[in-house]
């Protein structure tokens, strides 16, 4: 909620008429004629409406005093928090050598009349690399549920042959097939081509397959994570078919069979939920006939930004306090690397530091300010102190010196947590990549901060010092610490 503002005049337009109409018996009571046609309520009127316009400018002055005591505390609006998605990209097909998506891709939603795109940038490179496949091995049931694990021949799977039990010849619980590669595909589309003999796998709803995709993780704690699976076209392993996974971030296990990246399907146990839904047991193990795998694209996350590099500033006049301008706002929180550069006949490049403010700053530093929102990059003043010497708050660039940003990004705003789906356009052509889109919805982007909520701050701020002493200091630097992923703090 934010805080009533306190008006120091109250009235408004038709309180100013009516009051002025109060007045007319007894300063001019020969004036009888009070309706709006007449030229005298005309005057009123018009006397009013400038009277609206000055208690609405006297209204305004709390909030510039409350602007001015928050200035004098260093306390600046936050710049806007741009929402994160994980984009995904599929090959047009799978390729023998790595596809590089570079950092900086920008995926944007559809443009329409109405309505601008939306643009999110990716945040690291995505190397695409094929699969290395080592081994393909079974884990099945035996007696006294004893578990044991079967390798097959891999260029017999590979190629194709009469077959082999995938499960136990009666499927049991956590019995799986397993893939093991060489290489980390974390993130990436694993595409996995099968040909499965159609008298295996009995006694399933082929709409309703009894097994789960996983893939390890290499965390002690917990070994395999879930896969969400694009498709399966086998019809629950019984028929030749695709199935498509989106991997999760793996990591190597060795469980006795190699230290490998792993892919598993593994027979769960049904729910009586599912049992309600119509899924079944295998009466009779699948037979996998042949086996080949792919990658079809991969995942990387995104930020609802736009990256600007090496935007031409303008030119040094060698004084004091200069002021220059990006072309774009808002600015998002600068990276490593997001600086200004100036460029100096004969010296090259000097990278200059952004600091919050010049009180520590002397002739010597190159320094400078930035405002988010407004887009302003300012230099060091030259102040007169009390003895009437003249002192430098930061250096001052040579005359005719080049000011260069080198990188920066703007975006952010509430208006990037789209929908999943919604970032569907790449804006520059990438070879191989026939498409993109965010599969799951955009998070954690908020507006820039708004002038109440900044005053709410400053009662805990005055408190807690950047110290935490009490519980409500300990929750309020916590808050203040990832406002975009925190919703509440209790200590």
């Amino acid at each position: 909620m934010a805080l009533p503002k306190p008006k120091l005049d109250d009235r408004q337009f038709q309180d100013l008429v009516d009051e002025a109409k109060k007045r007319i018996p007894r300063y001019c009571p020969e004036w009888t004629d009070h309706n709006v046609s007449d030229p005298g309520v005309t005057l009123i009127e018009l006397f009013a409406w400038m009277t609206d316009i000055l208690l609405y400018r006297l209204n305004q002055v709390p909030d510039l005093h409350k602007v001015t005591f928050m200035e004098m505390l260093g306390i600046q609006l936050r710049e806007p928090v741009p929402a994160r998605a994980p984009v995904t990209f599929w090959l047009s097909h799978p390729q023998r050598l790595p596809v590089i998506i570079p950092a900086g891709t920008e995926v944007a939603s559809t443009q329409t009349e109405r309505e601008t795109s939306i643009v999110f940038s990716t945040v690291r490179d995505l190397r695409i690399v094929p699969p290395e496949l080592q081994a393909v091995l079974s884990r099945i049931t035996g007696r006294g549920n004893r578990q044991s694990f079967r390798e097959q021949n891999l260029r017999r799977v590979e190629a194709g042959f009469g077959g082999f039990e995938v499960f136990s010849s009666v499927p049991q619980v956590n019995d799986a097939l397993y893939f093991g590669f060489s290489n980390d595909l974390s993130h990436h589309i694993l595409g996995l081509e099968f040909d499965f003999d159609p008298a295996g796998g009995a006694g399933v709803d082929p709409t309703l397959p009894p097994y789960v995709w996983e893939a390890s993780t290499g965390d002690p704690e917990s070994r395999w994570e879930p896969c969400d699976v694009e498709f399966d076209t086998t019809h629950s392993m019984n028929t030749a078919g695709r199935v498509q996974l989106h991997l999760p971030k793996m990591g190597r296990y060795d469980f006795g069979q190699g230290d490998r990246f792993w892919v598993r399907a593994r027979i769960k146990e049904i729910t009586p939920q599912e049992q309600l839904e119509g899924m079944r047991p295998y009466e009779r193990t699948p037979v996998l006939r042949r086996a080949q795998v792919a990658t079809w694209g991969g995942t990387v996350k995104a930020i609802h930004a736009e990256v600007i590099t090496d935007e031409f500033l303008g030119q040094s006049d060698g004084t004091p306090g200069q002021r220059f301008q990006l072309q774009f706002t808002p600015v998002l929180r600068r990276e490593a690397g997001e600086t200004l550069v100036v460029q100096v006949d004969g010296e090259g490049e000097q990278v200059w530091i952004e600091v919050p403010d010049f009180s520590e700053s002397d002739a010597a530093s190159r320094h400078f300010t930035l405002d988010s929102l407004s887009g302003e990059v300012r230099l060091g003043p030259a102040i007169r102190q009390p003895d009437g010497t003249i002192k430098l708050y930061g250096a001052v660039p040579p005359r005719h010196a080049n000011l260069i940003f080198r990188r920066y990004r703007h975006g952010g705003g509430e208006e990037g947590n789209v929908q999943a789906g919604v970032l569907n356009t790449l804006k520059t052509a990438i070879p191989y990549v026939a498409r993109v889109s965010n599969r799951r919805p955009a998070w954690g982007g908020l507006d820039a901060e708004s002038l109440e909520a900044a005053a709410m701050r400053v009662p805990a701020m005055l408190r807690s010092r950047d110290r935490a002493v009490t519980e409500e200091d300990f929750e309020f630097l916590a808050m203040q610490a990832l406002p975009a992923a925190i919703g509440r703090v209790k200590c």
